[in-house]
């Protein structure tokens, strides 16, 4: 415990970046180990005031709760930029100098609105349950859209066929292991299951290893299609996932929740399929799109593709 708390330090200087002073909000529940590390350990290390707020997500309330408590550092999750970026008005918030966001790749639409209404880029990172933060966008750096940012200070990270693996004994915030199973060696390399590419030192992640679905021989990341339908005005929200194929082993699946107003039918259907081929590439459009009323997610605000794939599977099976 004692290592955690010291290793804490690390990302709270250099990703969360919270100062002295600060007034610091991570939206994160507490069910979340983020919740942990940045609406408690963090600030205090730190120096700074922690915000908790119990209450259901409001975005117009969140904007509210920022600017009456004069917020200077806010980590939420990336859901929660999202709709707050397609369902709010961002006003000014002066107070605010540090947006921080990790559990998912940030679509670069939902980063331009951000920035627009707050001068500020959204800072994205990576970590686990079992390993503490170990990727960030540093202070002062501008952010690159998608990139999860670079490896912490001191973290060993490598790309191995294309999947991040850790080097366990370069973190202090690496777990012991699962209850009731034996311990996990920090000796040998713990293998995180996340597909991602490097360049020119910054991370970029694609999806779960089981995640990145295979059409025709091509490899196709959720995150590039869902960016490209995201983009489109009548778009909320949308998860992409694979749909078994005879022809092609996997074909591309959307599930897309649409903006108040609009209404799911064959023609925004074909429209989205045209849209993500402008934007990506041909082969990468979703052969099968499909509408709902909100996306399936953990309590974290992840989008849980895997019920998604179990639930089309019940369908078809039938």
């Amino acid at each position: 415990m004692q290592r955690y708390l010291a290793g804490q330090r690390i990302q709270a200087e250099h990703w969360f970046d919270v100062q002295p002073g600060d007034v610091a909000w991570c939206t994160a529940a507490s069910g979340w180990s983020k919740s942990a590390r940045n609406a408690f350990i963090a600030p205090w290390i730190r120096g700074a005031t922690a915000i908790l707020h119990d209450g259901r997500f409001d975005p117009v309330e969140r904007l509210e709760i920022l600017a009456r408590e004069r917020v200077n550092v806010l980590c939420m999750a990336p859901t929660e930029y999202r709709v707050i970026a397609k369902r709010a008005t961002i006003t000014r918030l002066p107070e605010l100098r540090r947006l921080v966001a990790a559990g998912e790749a940030l679509n670069p639409e939902v980063l331009a609105v951000w920035r627009d209404a707050t001068g500020l880029e959204i800072a994205d990172g990576f970590g686990q349950t079992e390993t503490g933060q170990l990727t960030g966008v540093p202070p002062g750096e501008p952010a690159r859209p998608g990139s999860m940012g670079k490896p912490l200070p001191g973290v060993g990270l490598r790309i191995d066929d294309g999947e991040l693996v850790l080097d366990p004994a370069s973190v202090p915030t690496f777990f012991r292991g699962y209850l009731g199973q034996d311990p996990v060696s920090r000796d040998q390399p713990w293998r995180t299951g996340d597909r991602v590419y490097e360049d020119d030192g910054w991370l970029y992640f694609e999806g779960r290893a089981d995640d990145v679905i295979s059409s025709s021989g091509y490899r196709i990341g959720p995150f590039e299609v869902e960016s490209a339908l995201v983009s489109h005005p009548a778009v909320a929200e949308a998860a992409v996932v694979g749909a078994p194929d005879e022809e092609r082993g996997e074909i591309v699946r959307a599930v897309v929740v649409l903006r108040d107003g609009r209404v799911g039918d064959e023609a925004i259907a074909r429209e989205l399929q045209e849209h993500v081929k402008a934007t990506t590439a041909p082969y990468k459009y979703p052969r099968l799109v499909e509408f709902a009323d909100e996306l399936p997610r953990t309590t974290s605000g992840k989008v849980q593709r895997a019920l998604l794939r179990q639930q089309h599977a019940a369908r078809t099976a039938r």
